[in-house]
């Protein structure tokens, strides 16, 4: 992917670096050459962004013309509204007071370079800021106002590159030279990618959804389809733009970084697995209840419980039973209850976090069935084992800080059951076309529904038992399908 820096005059821009390309406002929107160039990322530093302005338009085009505009038009449109930025800032009031306390004067002008500033030691909350308003070159002014000693945002500008002060330009153009080089360089070693695709994992998650050795094979595949990887991390948000894809490897939450990933690619119309909706319905067992309900899709004995039918549990789901949070997620937030003064004492524990829980009838199994499920067609199928003297397949010892899983063990497809393939299918479909975990039960020769997650675990050795690298390539498959569609919608 080429880099094109767009300048209202060239010689605003002194920067010399391979595969970085500077070009006026006016030739970019006017010769034929830029209206065809292929993937491309474009640095607008256009001296005004002001509705219909050289530099408005240099980002409005880049966008039609799928190249990848810093700042795109959403954030030049936030940028003319300073209560909407200072409504975007809001969440960083803890971090401006930290960052600022220092400072004795009653106002202050933050410069932001690609995120950073010339002091070091404003870094956080100029990547911070960088992140809500996507822009190259910033400056933030800050007041207290009188009375709470408190400082408060009063706007957030661009900065011209005309403006930038002579001591900053050459800080200016290492912080320039370091975020372009910090993408492109992993490009330039292979051939010409088609797409470019952002894994999103945390190195440091005791329980990934991929392992490593997964992640090395995701990355192998891609390369064979012409899609080029990164691996990248929470803090990367303000980067996501640059990419065409952003494929989620890290346990998915609402309340998460994942979630605002996921919402952030949405929005910038990038092909995204798992999609912010996936995640939303599925993080909620509330919703999968009442779901699988309305279409006649086989749960377990299922009651949605709040504070006025705690005595219905009992005669709807027997005992024992097992009680959910409706976010609970990888075996945590879900307990089994034997006895009913058990059940009362749990109700009324997750009735404090949430005013509607889920009572389910417990139906004890040897194993769960998962089938991963992609683009609406089952994709794998496992057999998750109970961990070892224990009733769930990961058992958390919160005292020992200890996890323990059962064993998992790969089937073909064919091998599985067709009414476990056909449930969970059927179930799965109702949630979207994404990458989906269905787990079930099956008693009697019949199969429950317990969940459907988004964002199914991957791991080398376990999932991919039986379909070896074609499970890898299967899945970035999809990814290159999608694009080469949405490309083509496009053009």
């Amino acid at each position: 992917m080429s880099v094109l820096v767009v300048v209202s005059n060239p010689k605003d821009w002194p920067l010399a670096m391979p595969d970085v390309t500077v070009v006026s406002g006016r030739d970019y929107l006017t010769q034929p050459a830029w209206a065809g160039a292929g993937v491309m990322q474009v640095f607008n530093l256009c001296r005004s962004y002001r509705y219909q302005s050289l530099g408005y338009y240099v980002s409005l085009l880049a966008e039609a013309r799928s190249h990848k505009p810093l700042p795109g038009v959403s954030t030049i449109e936030d940028l003319q509204s300073q209560n909407l930025v200072r409504l975007l800032t809001s969440d960083l009031d803890a971090l401006i007071q930290k960052s600022l306390a220092p400072i004795k004067s009653e106002a202050f002008t933050l410069s932001i370079y690609f995120g950073r500033n010339v002091a070091a030691r404003y870094d956080l909350l100029c990547r911070h800021i960088f992140e809500l308003l996507q822009a190259p070159l910033l400056q933030a002014n800050f007041t207290r106002k009188n009375g709470d000693g408190a400082w408060h945002v009063k706007r957030v500008t661009p900065i011209a590159v005309g403006e930038i002060p002579p001591q900053h330009r050459d800080f200016v153009i290492d912080a320039a030279r370091a975020y372009f080089s910090g993408r492109w360089p992993r490009l330039r070693r292979r051939q010409a990618p088609r797409f470019t695709l952002a894994i999103l994992r945390d190195p440091d998650n005791p329980q990934p959804a991929s392992n490593a050795a997964a992640i090395r094979k995701f990355e192998k595949a891609a390369r064979e389809l012409g899609l080029a990887t990164e691996l990248i991390g929470h803090q990367d948000l303000a980067r996501l733009a640059q990419f065409d894809a952003l494929f989620i490897r890290d346990n998915t939450f609402i309340n998460h970084y994942t979630y605002r990933f996921s919402r952030r690619a949405a929005a910038e119309g990038m092909v995204v697995i798992d999609d912010p909706l996936s995640i939303l319905r599925c993080n909620n067992k509330v919703y999968l209840a009442e779901l699988m309900q309305q279409h006649g899709i086989a749960t377990p004995k299922t009651l949605l419980v709040h504070r006025g039918n705690v005595q219905d549990i009992i005669p709807a789901v027997g005992l024992p039973c097992v009680l959910k949070q409706p976010d609970s997620c990888l075996s945590l937030g879900v307990v089994k209850v034997e006895s009913a003064e058990e059940l009362a004492a749990q109700v009324a524990r997750l009735l404090e976090k949430s005013d509607l829980i889920v009572a389910q009838e417990y139906l004890p199994t040897a194993f769960d069935w998962r089938v991963g499920v992609l683009d609406r067609r089952a994709l794998f199928v496992c057999k998750y084992y109970m961990a070892p003297g224990h009733w769930q397949i990961i058992h958390h010892d919160d005292a020992h800080h200890l996890c323990e899983e059962g064993a998992t063990v790969a089937l073909a497809l064919e091998e599985a059951p067709p009414e476990v393939l056909r449930t969970a299918l059927k179930a799965a479909n109702l949630f979207g076309d994404g990458f989906y975990g269905v787990d079930l039960k099956e008693v009697g020769g019949r199969s429950y529904v317990i969940e459907v997650n988004d964002n199914p675990n991957v791991d080398a050795g376990n999932e991919d038992g039986v379909l070896k690298d074609a499970l890898y390539r299967h899945v970035m498959d999809v990814f290159a399908t999608r694009l080469e569609r949405l490309k083509g919608k496009l053009a």
